[in-house]
């Protein structure tokens, strides 16, 4: 949030939470194969066992943002919900480069144990940025607080069940997560955040915190 008064485009918002949910299915599917070997790993084959979930989601994330069509079509445009291949550098990516690689030597990446701890670095990280886009969209979309928050709850818990079907990650995780690493740089006092946008982001902590801290 920022303190200029210029309308951010809707599309930005649908970039911003169909990225990190790109990261999602890559890592779910991963974790699916059980064996942490990536080349077992087939998005497409996740998103179409689970498609009425994917659906579900994705009608939430609408909601959330009030999202045009053209504006849910990114998600289709990005190709993440759809089948593509899969690579090791491409966890890298999404765990925020966990592991330290020398670009000459990528064979070390598709090591089961270096794949896991990629995975659940990425699902601790990309959970926690699809759920401050979905946070940041609900508030520009403006409307209740209350009602927003059960809507980005069950976004957040299909995605949750999406990056892994284990059980290691939670929407109550993910909001802990979520509140430390993102609010104190939004509501300090010295923050660019406009007042209403600090209100907006209090109000959705506030009823987060009732519907996954209590």
């Amino acid at each position: 949030m920022s303190g200029q008064s210029v309308p951010i485009p809707e599309e930005r918002f649908a970039r911003e939470i169909f990225g990190p949910l790109g990261g999602i299915v890559e890592i779910g599917a991963v974790v699916a194969t059980g064996t942490w070997a990536v080349a077992e790993a087939s998005v497409g084959e996740l998103v179409s066992r689970r498609r009425d979930e994917v659906d579900q989601l994705l009608a939430a994330v609408r909601a959330i943002g009030g999202f045009s069509d053209a504006s849910m079509a990114i998600a289709d445009e990005l190709g993440w919900l759809r089948d593509h291949e899969m690579t090791a550098p491409s966890l890298l990516l999404w765990s925020g480069g966990i592991e330290k690689i020398s670009p000459r030597c990528l064979e070390g990446l598709e090591e089961p144990s270096v794949v896991r701890r990629m995975c659940r670095m990425g699902a601790d990280l990309q959970l926690a940025h699809f759920l401050q886009a979905l946070v940041s969209a609900a508030i520009v979309e403006g409307g209740d607080a209350r009602q927003s928050a059960e809507r980005i709850v069950e976004a957040l818990n299909i995605a949750v069940a999406l990056a892994d079907d284990a059980g290691r990650s939670t929407a109550e995780g993910t909001f802990r997560t979520w509140r430390v690493t993102f609010l104190p740089s939004i509501l300090r006092p010295k923050s660019s955040a406009p007042e209403s946008g600090k209100a907006g982001f209090r109000a959705h902590a506030y009823a987060l915190e009732e519907l996954l801290d209590d």
